[in-house]
């Protein structure tokens, strides 16, 4: 626009133009500062972001099954955690870890490894996994290289009186180690699960799952509780696994201990109890 037609324009609106100009102006300088305020609020806020939690992986053992950590995984649940009730196959020892190994490379991100009883000799196995930040033993067996469940139930000189009333049922076509092993019903509640209802624990002898007498007898391996840090549950009340040899398997991993007055199947008997002690070795206290 030349001058001539500057001069020829209203005052006022030239006024009007000026003001118009002066928003703009200051609107651009607003939204420029807002945006790096956002900009340094976001990567504020990306420093400070919780470090992910671990997925818990809980392995049942003989003669239960994953739904016997269902009050266990509740509860975790509501702290936030992922939680996965893994299937034990309780066939052989070395067979049934490398298929928790498998399952484990499904699963993204760091892993806590919970076993209950023969489920303990299992996340036993499972070395060389960078993923597994600790292993947690709920009455577990957490055996020694070239130890079975049943020498590591005579640890700390008290004899289990679980070998004595299993009931063998063989498997058509197969050897004498892969019949199943069950607890005869009549000793069921006494040596799993006194401190249960009768009603209760009358289901559980009629749906038990059995393991093949070879997942007992099986040898281990190299114990992963050697480089990977512990924490063992002792139920007090465990007379399937004695507390003698739980507190002698417990001592010589180095695990973070406690005690729970509670029957073998204390993560039903206790849940409440089990889940804080699974959240504590999660949260590495």
């Amino acid at each position: 626009m030349s001058v001539k037609a500057l001069r020829d324009f209203p005052r006022r609106t030239i006024l009007l133009l000026i003001l118009a100009l002066a928003v703009v102006l200051v609107s651009g300088t607003a939204l420029a500062s807002g945006a790096g305020a956002n900009t340094s609020a976001s990567s504020s806020a990306s420093k400070t972001k919780p470090a992910r939690k671990p997925t818990i992986v809980l392995v049942h053992g003989a003669f239960a099954d994953a739904s016997g950590w269902n009050g266990v995984t509740a509860r975790l649940q509501q702290r936030g955690y992922l939680v996965v009730a893994w299937a034990n196959p309780m066939r052989a020892l070395a067979s049934d870890a490398e298929a928790l190994s498998t399952f484990l490379s499904t699963i993204p991100g760091p892993v806590v490894l919970v076993g209950h009883s023969y489920g303990g000799a299992v996340i036993t196995q499972v070395t060389g996994n960078s993923q597994v930040k600790s292993l947690v033993y709920v009455t577990g067996y957490a055996l020694d290289q070239g130890e079975n469940v049943f020498a590591a139930s005579a640890l700390g000189g008290a004899a289990s009186a679980l070998g004595d009333h299993l009931v063998f049922r063989p498997i058509a076509g197969s050897g004498p180690e892969n019949a199943d092993a069950y607890v005869d019903p009549a000793y069921f509640r006494g040596l799993l699960a006194g401190d249960l209802g009768n009603a209760k624990t009358a289901v559980l002898a009629a749906s038990q799952r059995p393991a093949a007498v070879a997942a007992f007898a099986s040898p281990s391996g190299a114990p992963a509780w050697k480089t990977i840090p512990s924490y063992y549950l002792i139920a007090t009340r465990d007379n399937a696994i004695p507390r003698e040899a739980q507190s002698a398997m417990a001592e010589r991993a180095g695990a973070t201990t406690t005690t729970v007055a509670g029957s073998h199947f204390v993560m039903l008997s206790h849940p409440g109890a089990v889940a804080e002690f699974v959240s504590k070795a999660a949260s590495g206290h």
